[in-house]
């Protein structure tokens, strides 16, 4: 393999890295800014609150984006797949 192709290989990873990761982020991204509103609005100033509904929301969001996840790897390896099959 060339250096461009490595890097092409390395760029391909790095997205989908990307699109499998994001969906869970953020959800866990807004939930947390969500549950830190609330905490300001009531003065609750509770550290261990943000982790039980956070956990709960990832949890959800995973069990509903997992299809798209499996199928991004999918198409990763298919990818990876063809390139080593085709010699580069």
């Amino acid at each position: 393999m060339t250096g461009p192709e490595i890097v092409d290989v390395a760029r391909d990873a790095i997205t989908t890295l990307v699109l499998v990761a994001s969906p869970l982020m953020l959800v866990g991204l807004v939930v947390g800014v969500a549950i830190s509103l609330v905490q300001a609005l009531t003065q609750i100033q509770e550290m261990t609150l943000v982790f039980v509904p956070k956990i709960l929301a990832i949890f959800v969001a995973m069990l509903l984006a997992l299809p798209f996840m499996a199928d991004v790897l999918n198409g990763y390896m298919t990818r990876i797949a063809t390139r080593i099959s085709s010699g580069g």
